[in-house]
């Protein structure tokens, strides 16, 4: 499969900075030792070329709660309103009936502290994507407004080891992730891609799924496999951009044409919000404002590519 150049950038404001977090924690065997500290490494050589991030990455013996709570409190010292965070964790976690906690050398760090150093980061948008076993456990703690929960498991029980990780390092390079073909991959869009590799793992190999990825970003709620207008999941990380390909790379680092690269995304994310909204509108608002929206994206397309 041939890959196409990516630019990760955060969120609409293309000056802001995304603060991006990656915690790879304890393997426990050499196996899983590596491949945790493998996928870590992948995520760390796509991120600190891009412009506007600011990326910190923990696995092996640095990978303890003292470094990454120190990484999170530097965040929320730097952090402003319209920057953005993201904080991706690899490896194994445990969930004992009330709490989570993601297994790193030394002591462990528990969801609920996780969430504490969360809070305390101004970053009005977040995106939490836990990828370890017995994730799901952590939803709970984590979810907020403003919050993208992404989980490799439904619940804290399914605790067997994930293969979730490998595929979302996959969609944050793969350009067949970016599914409306904008040139420009959210969380949404990510999310599906690793939620549908995951599924097709199991049924390849003929296995009983032992994870089911789920996403929250509403604040409330047990997530969903497949979040849409109709369960009300997906809307936030459908305007949560991370990555960017193609001309849409090249526009959002030329200067004169990042104004309009911050427009046209505005203008797709007000789609989306307005296809949530469908359902409670009446059929002629409905289609009116959407065809306002999509005339507003046509020309500001076709400037971008003058």
């Amino acid at each position: 499969m041939k890959l196409l150049p990516i630019a990760l950038l955060g969120g609409l404001a293309l000056h802001a900075t995304t603060f991006c977090v990656t915690v790879a924690g304890l393997g426990g065997e050499p196996e899983y030792e590596q491949r945790f500290s493998t996928l870590a490494q992948e995520l760390d050589k796509l991120l600190k070329p891009m412009p506007n991030f600011d990326v910190q990455t923990l696995y092996g013996p640095r990978a303890t709660k003292a470094n990454l709570t120190a990484a999170l409190q530097q965040v929320a010292k730097e952090a402003k309103a319209d920057d953005a965070l993201v904080l991706m964790m690899i490896g194994h976690g445990g969930y004992d009936g009330l709490d989570y906690k993601i297994n790193l050398p030394g002591p462990d760090l528990s969801a609920v502290e996780l969430a504490a150093l969360l809070d305390r980061i101004p970053t009005t948008r977040q995106l939490v994507v836990n990828m370890t076993s017995a994730s799901g456990g952590s939803r709970a703690a984590l979810e907020k407004p403003s919050r993208v929960v992404i989980t490799a498991t439904k619940s804290g029980n399914e605790k067997n080891a994930t293969i979730f990780a490998r595929y979302w390092v996959d969609a944050l390079r793969d350009p067949s992730a970016d599914t409306d073909k904008n040139e420009a991959i959210t969380a949404l869009e990510a999310f599906r891609f690793a939620e549908e590799k995951t599924a097709k793992f199991y049924d390849t190999q003929k296995r009983l799924a032992t994870e089911h990825p789920t996403l929250e970003d509403t604040g409330k709620g047990d997530g969903a496999r497949a979040p849409s207008a109709e369960n009300g999941e997906g809307l936030l990380a459908a305007r949560f951009t991370l990555v960017r390909i193609g001309s849409a790379q090249t526009a959002a680092a030329t200067p004169e044409k990042q104004a309009l690269v911050a427009h046209r995304e505005d203008v797709e994310q007000q789609i989306e919000r307005l296809k949530y909204q469908k359902a409670a509108m009446p059929p002629d608002e409905y289609k009116k404002q959407l065809g306002a929206l999509l005339l507003d994206l046509a020309k500001t397309q076709a400037e971008i590519d003058k």
